[in-house]
C-alpha cells in the first residue's frame, strides 16, 4: 500500500512538472521565425495578395520617416508569403509594427526587435543580433555596448531623435515623460545620499537609546540567572545602530528601489537588471583584496617599505603620517586603489590613530586620504577605476598618464600633506610624547600579538605576494580571482604561526555598500549624460569644477564612463572630466569605490562614526589643491 501511495505521488508531482514546464515555454519570448509566426491562424486574416500585404504593412507607418519606410519595404521585400501573413497577424509588437523604439519603451510593452540581417525601423542599418532562446529586451544595435535583458532603464540614445535643439532641463523633462522611473528611482538615490549624511545622528541616538536601556537594567536589578541567559537588547537602539551604518545605507534602499522597479515595469525585469545587466565584479574584487591586503605578510611588507620614510623623520608619529599619505597612495596606481587604500588605512590606525589625535586631525587625516588615493591612481591607465573606463576608448597609455596627470598627482598630493602637516604641527609634537610615553612602536614591547615582530620565511612572503598579484592581474575576471582567493584561504590556514586573525565582516560590508551604490548609480545615466554633454559646452574649467561636484553624489567611475558615450568631445574637455572625476573623489564616502574600504576600517576611532559634512568640508582644502594643480598645468 505505501509502495502504490509513492507511486501515485511520483506520478502527480511529473504532471505537475510537465504542466510548469510548458507554461514556461509559452511565456518565453523566442526569436521571430517563419514557423513560429505563420503559427497564427491565417483566417484570422482576409485574403490578400502579397503586394497588398507589403503596402499594408508600408502603409502602418506613415508617421515614420522615409529611412525608416525604406527599411520597412527592404524588411517586407525580404520575407516570405506566409511569412509576411503570420507577421502581420502577430499577437503582440515588434519592430515592424509602425511604431519607434522610444514609442515601444513609452508604451512598456516588450517587443521583438529586427530579425537577424534586417534593416532596423528608425536608422535603417542592418541589424546582426545573435540568435538566442532569451531576446534582450534591447539588443546591442539600441545600447550601442552590450545586450540589456530588463527593459530599465531605456538606452540612453533612444531619446536622442527626438531630442534635437532641446536645451538641457527641456531634454530632462522630456525623458521623465517618456519613463516616470527615472525620476523615482533618482529621488530613491538622493533619499540614500542623504541618509549617508545622516548616519552619524542615527549613531549618537543608538547610543543615547543604549544608554537609558543600560540603565533602566540597572533600576529593575537585572540579573544573569544561568550561563547561558543573555541580557537584553533595546530593539530600538539596535535598529537606530543599523540604520547609522553607512556600509548598508544603500543596500537598505534597494527594497523602495525594487518597489519602484515593480510598479513601473514588473519584478521580473529587476530580476533580470540584477542578473544580467548589472556587474558585481568590482564588488566581490574590493572585498577579496581587502582580505589579501590585509593579511600579516602583505602588511608588514608595507610597513617595512614605508618604514624607510618613516626612519626619514625618526619614527615619530608625524613622520609615520607623511609616509603613508605620501606614498601609500601612489601604490594605488600599480596594486590597484582599493589595495592601497587597506594598507594606508591599516598603517594610519596602528601608527596613528591609536594615539588618540584630536577630531580636527582625525578628519583632515582621513580626507587626505580620500583624496590622495583618488589622485594617486593616475600614474598609470591600468589600476584605477576611472582611469579604466576611458584610457581604451580614448588611446590613452601609460605615457599619456603619467604627464598629463601623473607627476601633477604626485606634486599636489606632497603639497597638500605638507599644508595640513604646518596646520597641525603642535598637535603632532603632543602625539610624540604620546608615543614616548607608552613606547606604543617599540618593537621589543608589542601592544598585542598582531604586532609580534618574529620573523616570517620569505617563501611566505613570495606567495602571498603572488596571491594579490594574481587577484589584480585578473580584477575583471571573477572566476579567476574569487578561485585564487580560495587557494589563498587555505593557504592562511596551512601557515598559521605566520598569520594573523583576520575579519570577512567589513570586507562583506564595504561589498554590499558599494553593490548597492551600483544598482542605485547604473540607471542614474538618464540625467548624467546630458548634464556632462552640457558641460563639455563652458569651457575646460567649468566642466572640470562641475565634474567634482558631479562626483561627490556618485562614483567617478560612473562619470567617466558617462563621459567616454558622449561623441567628438574635444581633448581638453576630456581631460577636464577626467581631471575633474579623479580631483572630486574625496570629497563623499561615495565618490570613490575604495573610499567605503577606508572609513569602514577607520571608522571605529570616530566616537559618533564619521560625519559626512565633516569629511567634505576638510577634504575641500586638498581637493582644491589638485584642482588648480590640474586646471592651471596643462
Amino acid at each position: 500500500m505505501q509502495r502504490f501511495v509513492y507511486q501515485i505521488a511520483l506520478a502527480c508531482l511529473a504532471i505537475v512538472g510537465c504542466a510548469a514546464h510548458a507554461q514556461q515555454a509559452e511565456q518565453m519570448p523566442t526569436e521571430p521565425t517563419a514557423a513560429s509566426v505563420t503559427a497564427a491562424p491565417e483566417a484570422a486574416l482576409p485574403y490578400k495578395n502579397e503586394a497588398q500585404l507589403k503596402e499594408e504593412l508600408i502603409a502602418s507607418a506613415d508617421h515614420l520617416s522615409d529611412k525608416a519606410k525604406g527599411a520597412l519595404r527592404t524588411a517586407a521585400n525580404d520575407m516570405s508569403f506566409k511569412f509576411l501573413q503570420g507577421y502581420m497577424n502577430f499577437d503582440g509588437h515588434h519592430a515592424y509594427d509602425g511604431h519607434t523604439a522610444l514609442d515601444h519603451a513609452k508604451m512598456k510593452e516588450k517587443f521583438l526587435p529586427p530579425s537577424n540581417g534586417m534593416p532596423c525601423p528608425d536608422c535603417g542599418n542592418t541589424v546582426w543580433n545573435r540568435k538566442k532562446e532569451n531576446i534582450p529586451a534591447w539588443t546591442c544595435h539600441y545600447t550601442g555596448d552590450k545586450e540589456q535583458y530588463s527593459r530599465f532603464p531605456i538606452p540612453l540614445g533612444i531619446y536622442t531623435p527626438e531630442e534635437e535643439g532641446m536645451g538641457l532641463w527641456d531634454k530632462l523633462c522630456h525623458r521623465v515623460k517618456v519613463d516616470g522611473f527615472n525620476l523615482a528611482a533618482s529621488l530613491i538615490f538622493l533619499c540614500a545620499i542623504l541618509h549617508t549624511f545622516m548616519a552619524p545622528k542615527f549613531q549618537s541616538l543608538a547610543h543615547k537609546l543604549e544608554h537609558n536601556h543600560k540603565q533602566k537594567l540597572k533600576q529593575e536589578k537585572f540579573r544573569i540567572l544561568h550561563p547561558e541567559q543573555r541580557v537584553p537588547v533595546s530593539f530600538a537602539s539596535t535598529l537606530c545602530h543599523f540604520l547609522g551604518e553607512v556600509e548598508v545605507v544603500f543596500g537598505l534602499w534597494i527594497i523602495p528601489f525594487a518597489l519602484v522597479c515593480n510598479y513601473y515595469y514588473s519584478m521580473e525585469d529587476f530580476l533580470l537588471y540584477i542578473d544580467h545587466d548589472t556587474s558585481f565584479t568590482e564588488p566581490l574584487f574590493v572585498a577579496v583584496v581587502m582580505v589579501i591586503a590585509s593579511s600579516r605578510p602583505i602588511y608588514r611588507l608595507a610597513e617595512n617599505t614605508l618604514k624607510f620614510g618613516a626612519s626619514l623623520g625618526k619614527g615619530t608619529p608625524a613622520a609615520w603620517w607623511l609616509s603613508v599619505l605620501c606614498i601609500a597612495p601612489l601604490l594605488g596606481s600599480f596594486i590597484t586603489e582599493p589595495a592601497a587604500m587597506t594598507l594606508a588605512a591599516i598603517l594610519l590606525g596602528k601608527k596613528f590613530y591609536q594615539l588618540k589625535p584630536s577630531d580636527s586631525l582625525k578628519y583632515a587625516t582621513i580626507a587626505l586620504l580620500f583624496v590622495n588615493v583618488s589622485v594617486g591612481g593616475t600614474l598609470t591607465h591600468f589600476a584605477a577605476p576611472p582611469i579604466v573606463m576611458v584610457a581604451g576608448k580614448w588611446n590613452w597609455d601609460m605615457g599619456h598618464m603619467f604627464l598629463n596627470f601623473g607627476w601633477k598627482a604626485v606634486v599636489g598630493i606632497v603639497l597638500a600633506n605638507v599644508i595640513y602637516f604646518m596646520i597641525f604641527r603642535k598637535e603632532f609634537e603632543r602625539l610624540a610624547e604620546v608615543q614616548r610615553a607608552n613606547s606604543a612602536f617599540d618593537s621589543a614591547v608589542p601592544t598585542s600579538w598582531e604586532d609580534r615582530q618574529d620573523i616570517i620565511p620569505v617563501w611566505v612572503y613570495i606567495t602571498s605576494i603572488l596571491f594579490l598579484a594574481w587577484t589584480v592581474y585578473f580584477a575583471h575576471h571573477p572566476a579567476c580571482f574569487v578561485g585564487g582567493f580560495m587557494f589563498f584561504l587555505g593557504f592562511t590556514m596551512a601557515t598559521p604561526q605566520y598569520q594573523n586573525a583576520f575579519s570577512i565582516k567589513v570586507p562583506m560590508l564595504v561589498a554590499f555598500f558599494l553593490a548597492g551604490l551600483l544598482i542605485m548609480g547604473g540607471v542614474q545615466g538618464w540625467w548624467m549624460q546630458p548634464v556632462l554633454q552640457a558641460l563639455s559646452e563652458l569651457g575646460a574649467t567649468a566642466t572640470m569644477g562641475l565634474a567634482s561636484i558631479l562626483t561627490a553624489f556618485n562614483d567617478n567611475a560612473s562619470v567617466t564612463f558617462l563621459a567616454s558615450t558622449v561623441p567628438n568631445l574635444q581633448e581638453e574637455i576630456k581631460y577636464a572630466i577626467v581631471a575633474g572625476a579623479v580631483t572630486g573623489g574625496g570629497l563623499t564616502v561615495i565618490a570613490n569605490a575604495p573610499n567605503p574600504a577606508g572609513q569602514a576600517i577607520l571608522g571605529k576611532y570616530f566616537k559618533s562614526g564619521i560625519s559626512a559634512l565633516k569629511l567634505f568640508l576638510w577634504a575641500f582644502i586638498p581637493t582644491t589643491i589638485m584642482f588648480l594643480f590640474f586646471i592651471l598645468i596643462r
